[in-house]
Protein backbone atom coordinates (compact mmCIF):
# COMPACT_ATOMS: atom_id res chain seq x y z
CA UNK A 1 0.00 0.00 0.00
CA UNK A 2 1.34 3.42 -0.97
CA UNK A 3 1.86 5.90 1.86
CA UNK A 4 3.20 8.63 -0.48
CA UNK A 5 1.89 9.28 -3.98
CA UNK A 6 3.46 11.96 -6.18
CA UNK A 7 1.14 12.61 -9.11
CA UNK A 8 2.33 14.74 -12.06
CA UNK A 9 4.26 17.08 -9.78
CA UNK A 10 6.08 20.02 -11.33
CA UNK A 11 7.93 22.82 -9.57
CA UNK A 12 9.01 26.01 -11.30
CA UNK A 13 11.03 28.73 -9.62
CA UNK A 14 10.76 32.27 -10.96
CA UNK A 15 14.11 33.79 -11.96
CA UNK A 16 15.01 37.16 -13.44
CA UNK A 17 16.12 35.93 -16.85
CA UNK A 18 14.20 32.68 -17.19
CA UNK A 19 12.17 30.28 -15.08
CA UNK A 20 13.89 27.26 -13.52
CA UNK A 21 11.99 24.01 -14.00
CA UNK A 22 13.23 22.07 -10.97
CA UNK A 23 10.71 19.24 -11.35
CA UNK A 24 8.78 18.23 -14.45
CA UNK A 25 5.75 15.92 -14.28
CA UNK A 26 7.11 13.57 -11.61
CA UNK A 27 4.89 10.59 -10.81
CA UNK A 28 5.97 7.92 -8.32
CA UNK A 29 4.79 6.18 -5.17
CA UNK A 30 6.46 5.06 -1.95
CA UNK A 31 5.12 1.94 -0.26
CA UNK A 32 4.41 1.93 3.46
CA UNK A 33 7.32 0.47 5.45
CA UNK A 34 9.89 0.52 2.65
CA UNK A 35 13.16 2.42 2.36
CA UNK A 36 12.96 4.36 -0.88
CA UNK A 37 15.90 6.12 -2.49
CA UNK A 38 15.97 9.15 -4.77
CA UNK A 39 19.29 9.65 -6.53
CA UNK A 40 20.72 11.94 -9.17
CA UNK A 41 23.60 14.24 -9.94
CA UNK A 42 23.76 17.78 -8.56
CA UNK A 43 20.88 19.86 -9.87
CA UNK A 44 18.70 16.85 -10.67
CA UNK A 45 15.87 18.10 -8.44
CA UNK A 46 16.29 15.65 -5.54
CA UNK A 47 16.03 18.13 -2.67
CA UNK A 48 13.15 19.96 -4.32
CA UNK A 49 11.27 16.67 -4.63
CA UNK A 50 11.76 15.70 -0.98
CA UNK A 51 10.67 19.18 0.15
CA UNK A 52 7.53 18.77 -1.93
CA UNK A 53 6.77 15.55 -0.02
CA UNK A 54 6.02 17.54 3.13
CA UNK A 55 5.10 20.76 1.30
CA UNK A 56 8.07 22.78 2.50
CA UNK A 57 7.98 23.52 -1.22
CA UNK A 58 4.51 23.77 -2.74
CA UNK A 59 4.37 22.19 -6.20
CA UNK A 60 3.48 24.46 -9.09
CA UNK A 61 1.34 21.62 -10.44
CA UNK A 62 0.28 18.16 -9.33
CA UNK A 63 -0.72 16.29 -6.18
CA UNK A 64 1.20 15.14 -3.12
CA UNK A 65 -0.90 12.48 -1.40
CA UNK A 66 0.27 11.23 2.01
CA UNK A 67 -1.78 8.55 3.75
CA UNK A 68 -4.67 9.27 1.41
CA UNK A 69 -4.70 13.05 1.90
CA UNK A 70 -3.67 15.55 -0.77
CA UNK A 71 -1.34 17.91 1.10
CA UNK A 72 -1.64 20.57 -1.60
CA UNK A 73 -5.36 20.95 -0.91
CA UNK A 74 -5.25 20.86 2.91
CA UNK A 75 -6.02 23.95 5.03
CA UNK A 76 -3.00 25.26 6.95
CA UNK A 77 -4.08 23.76 10.29
CA UNK A 78 -4.57 20.27 8.85
CA UNK A 79 -1.27 20.52 6.97
CA UNK A 80 0.56 21.31 10.23
CA UNK A 81 -0.96 18.22 11.82
CA UNK A 82 0.03 16.03 8.85
CA UNK A 83 3.59 17.34 8.97
CA UNK A 84 3.94 15.88 12.47
CA UNK A 85 3.76 12.47 10.83
CA UNK A 86 6.58 13.36 8.43
CA UNK A 87 9.96 13.74 10.12
CA UNK A 88 12.92 15.25 8.27
CA UNK A 89 16.67 14.80 8.72
CA UNK A 90 19.02 17.30 7.10
CA UNK A 91 22.65 17.26 5.93
CA UNK A 92 23.77 19.82 8.51
CA UNK A 93 21.77 18.46 11.47
CA UNK A 94 19.91 21.74 12.29
CA UNK A 95 20.38 21.36 16.05
CA UNK A 96 19.77 24.20 18.49
CA UNK A 97 23.28 25.12 19.62
CA UNK A 98 22.16 26.77 22.88
CA UNK A 99 20.34 23.61 24.02
CA UNK A 100 21.90 20.40 25.29
CA UNK A 101 21.22 17.07 23.62
CA UNK A 102 18.26 16.13 25.84
CA UNK A 103 16.60 19.51 25.32
CA UNK A 104 17.13 19.29 21.55
CA UNK A 105 15.21 16.01 21.51
CA UNK A 106 12.51 17.51 23.73
CA UNK A 107 11.99 20.49 21.43
CA UNK A 108 9.39 19.04 19.00
CA UNK A 109 7.45 17.60 21.92
CA UNK A 110 7.39 21.01 23.59
CA UNK A 111 5.93 22.50 20.41
CA UNK A 112 3.29 19.75 20.37
CA UNK A 113 2.31 20.60 23.96
CA UNK A 114 3.71 17.50 25.69
CA UNK A 115 4.28 18.02 29.41
CA UNK A 116 7.90 18.65 30.36
CA UNK A 117 8.36 15.56 32.54
CA UNK A 118 6.79 13.29 29.93
CA UNK A 119 8.86 14.88 27.15
CA UNK A 120 12.10 14.34 29.05
CA UNK A 121 11.29 10.69 29.74
CA UNK A 122 10.49 10.09 26.09
CA UNK A 123 13.63 11.97 25.00
CA UNK A 124 15.75 9.67 27.18
CA UNK A 125 14.15 6.67 25.47
CA UNK A 126 14.90 8.06 22.00
CA UNK A 127 18.50 8.84 22.96
CA UNK A 128 18.84 5.24 24.14
CA UNK A 129 17.52 4.02 20.77
CA UNK A 130 20.23 5.97 18.90
CA UNK A 131 22.93 5.01 21.41
CA UNK A 132 23.54 8.44 22.94
CA UNK A 133 22.20 8.15 26.48
CA UNK A 134 25.55 9.21 27.94
CA UNK A 135 25.53 12.45 25.90
CA UNK A 136 22.21 13.78 27.24
CA UNK A 137 23.80 16.80 28.95
CA UNK A 138 26.35 17.56 26.22
CA UNK A 139 25.94 20.45 23.77
CA UNK A 140 26.11 20.11 19.97
CA UNK A 141 29.53 21.79 19.82
CA UNK A 142 30.89 18.92 21.93
CA UNK A 143 29.68 16.23 19.53
CA UNK A 144 31.12 14.62 16.41
CA UNK A 145 29.24 14.81 13.11
CA UNK A 146 27.89 11.30 13.54
CA UNK A 147 26.72 12.03 17.07
CA UNK A 148 24.97 15.21 15.91
CA UNK A 149 23.13 13.24 13.25
CA UNK A 150 22.08 10.68 15.86
CA UNK A 151 20.63 13.50 17.96
CA UNK A 152 18.78 14.73 14.86
CA UNK A 153 17.37 11.23 14.35
CA UNK A 154 16.29 11.00 18.01
CA UNK A 155 14.63 14.42 17.70
CA UNK A 156 12.79 13.24 14.60
CA UNK A 157 11.59 10.09 16.41
CA UNK A 158 10.23 12.33 19.16
CA UNK A 159 7.50 13.47 16.77
CA UNK A 160 6.36 9.84 16.42
CA UNK A 161 6.49 10.01 12.61
CA UNK A 162 5.19 7.46 10.14
CA UNK A 163 7.64 8.77 7.52
CA UNK A 164 11.22 10.03 7.76
CA UNK A 165 12.65 12.09 4.90
CA UNK A 166 16.46 12.16 4.75
CA UNK A 167 17.84 15.00 2.62
CA UNK A 168 21.53 14.15 2.01
CA UNK A 169 21.66 13.12 5.67
CA UNK A 170 25.08 11.44 5.35
CA UNK A 171 26.82 13.80 2.92
CA UNK A 172 28.72 15.63 5.69
CA UNK A 173 29.95 12.39 7.27
CA UNK A 174 32.99 10.18 6.67
CA UNK A 175 32.40 6.70 5.16
CA UNK A 176 32.61 4.80 8.44
CA UNK A 177 30.19 7.15 10.21
CA UNK A 178 27.89 7.05 7.18
CA UNK A 179 27.70 3.27 7.50
CA UNK A 180 26.76 3.56 11.17
CA UNK A 181 23.99 6.08 10.47
CA UNK A 182 22.61 3.96 7.62
CA UNK A 183 22.55 0.90 9.88
CA UNK A 184 20.65 2.90 12.48
CA UNK A 185 18.06 4.07 9.93
CA UNK A 186 17.65 0.51 8.68
CA UNK A 187 17.13 -0.74 12.24
CA UNK A 188 14.55 1.97 12.97
CA UNK A 189 12.72 1.03 9.78
CA UNK A 190 12.71 -2.62 10.80
CA UNK A 191 11.78 -2.14 14.47
CA UNK A 192 9.14 0.58 14.09
CA UNK A 193 7.88 0.15 10.53
CA UNK A 194 8.67 3.77 9.71
CA UNK A 195 8.82 4.51 5.99
CA UNK A 196 12.15 6.11 5.06
CA UNK A 197 12.86 8.22 1.96
CA UNK A 198 16.58 8.77 1.31
CA UNK A 199 17.70 11.61 -0.97
CA UNK A 200 21.33 11.26 -2.00
CA UNK A 201 23.89 11.53 -4.79
CA UNK A 202 25.84 8.55 -3.42
CA UNK A 203 25.09 5.19 -5.02
CA UNK A 204 26.63 3.25 -2.15
CA UNK A 205 24.08 4.79 0.24
CA UNK A 206 21.21 3.58 -1.95
CA UNK A 207 22.79 0.16 -2.43
CA UNK A 208 23.30 -0.34 1.30
CA UNK A 209 19.90 0.67 2.60
CA UNK A 210 17.18 1.10 -0.05
CA UNK A 211 14.57 -1.33 -1.39
CA UNK A 212 13.71 0.71 -4.49
CA UNK A 213 15.22 3.76 -6.15
CA UNK A 214 14.14 6.58 -8.44
CA UNK A 215 16.75 8.23 -10.66
CA UNK A 216 16.19 11.93 -11.39
CA UNK A 217 17.78 13.76 -14.30
CA UNK A 218 17.35 17.52 -14.80
CA UNK A 219 14.05 17.54 -12.96
CA UNK A 220 12.60 14.51 -14.73
CA UNK A 221 12.08 10.93 -13.56
CA UNK A 222 14.55 8.92 -15.63
CA UNK A 223 14.16 5.49 -14.09
CA UNK A 224 12.55 3.70 -11.15
CA UNK A 225 12.64 0.16 -9.79
CA UNK A 226 14.30 -2.24 -7.36
CA UNK A 227 17.83 -1.09 -6.51
CA UNK A 228 19.60 -4.17 -7.88
CA UNK A 229 17.62 -4.08 -11.11
CA UNK A 230 18.26 -0.39 -11.78
CA UNK A 231 21.98 -0.51 -10.94
CA UNK A 232 22.75 -3.87 -12.57
CA UNK A 233 20.87 -3.07 -15.79
CA UNK A 234 20.55 0.71 -16.16
CA UNK A 235 18.28 1.69 -19.04
CA UNK A 236 18.90 5.44 -19.14
CA UNK A 237 21.93 7.67 -19.60
CA UNK A 238 21.26 9.22 -16.18
CA UNK A 239 21.61 5.89 -14.38
CA UNK A 240 24.63 4.95 -16.52
CA UNK A 241 26.31 8.26 -15.61
CA UNK A 242 25.88 7.50 -11.90
CA UNK A 243 27.47 4.07 -12.41
CA UNK A 244 30.38 5.62 -14.28
CA UNK A 245 30.87 8.21 -11.53
CA UNK A 246 30.95 5.43 -8.93
CA UNK A 247 33.61 3.50 -10.86
CA UNK A 248 35.74 6.64 -11.15
CA UNK A 249 35.50 7.21 -7.39
CA UNK A 250 36.43 3.60 -6.71
CA UNK A 251 39.52 3.95 -8.91
CA UNK A 252 40.44 7.19 -7.13
CA UNK A 253 40.11 5.47 -3.74
CA UNK A 254 42.38 2.67 -4.94
CA UNK A 255 44.92 5.19 -6.23
CA UNK A 256 44.85 7.08 -2.92
CA UNK A 257 45.56 3.84 -1.10
CA UNK A 258 48.66 3.01 -3.15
Amino acid sequence: MSIIEINNVSKTFDAKKSNIHALQNITLSVEEGEIFGVIGLSGAGKSTLVRCMNLLEKPTEGEVIVDGKNLVALPAKELRLMRREIGMIFQHFNLLMQRNVLDNVCFPMEIAGVRKREAREKAKKYLDIVGLSEKAKAYPVQLSGGQKQRVAIARTLASNPRIILCDEATSALDPQTTGTILSLLKQINKDYGITVVVITHEMRVVEEICDRVAVLDHGKLAEIGPVKEVFDNPKTNAAKSLLLERKIRELEDVADGI
